[in-house]
């Protein structure tokens, strides 16, 4: 049972000084967000990028990974499972390009040790289908128990 979900961005005028907007076009949650060359450089507090979209699908997707594998895997369900992903944009030697990320995890799980959290953490951090399509890009993991 296969779903396809989907967005779409327009563009208009030269990569430095052109405007653009993102629309999510299945749930329709946000039209027209705009976005530009200068947020994905230096950040924007009104300006969406696709670094900021695509960190966004990381965390969700990390975090409903995580419940999949304490469920299946301890017969657990989480209290709580908060992720940030912090997708790091760069212009390199090679050009533009996402050079890391990183998932910064914070969980409230009873009934795990510190080494089996860690263990299945990192366990989701290689295999959410988020990080297994990017898996052309260096990901990192901070995830921290809380008791």
């Amino acid at each position: 049972m296969a779903n396809t979900s989907k967005a779409s961005a327009k563009w208009a005028g030269a990569l430095e000084t052109g405007k653009g907007t993102i629309n999510a076009d299945t749930s329709g949650l946000f039209t027209d967000a705009p976005y530009d060359f200068k947020a994905r450089l230096e950040g924007s507090n009104s300006i969406v990028s696709p670094e900021e979209l695509l960190g966004a699908a990381h965390a969700a997707c990390f975090s409903m990974a995580f419940s999949l594998v304490l469920g299946q895997e301890k017969g657990i369900a989480p209290k709580s499972i908060e992720t940030r992903a912090e997708v790091t944009f760069d212009v390199t030697d090679a050009g533009p390009a996402i050079t890391g990320i990183k998932l910064i995890n914070k969980s409230w799980i009873d009934g795990l040790t510190e080494a089996e959290f860690q263990e299945i953490a990192n366990v989701v951090k290689e295999n959410c289908p988020v990080s297994k399509a990017l898996k052309g890009v260096d990901i990192t993991l901070e995830a921290t128990l809380v008791a």
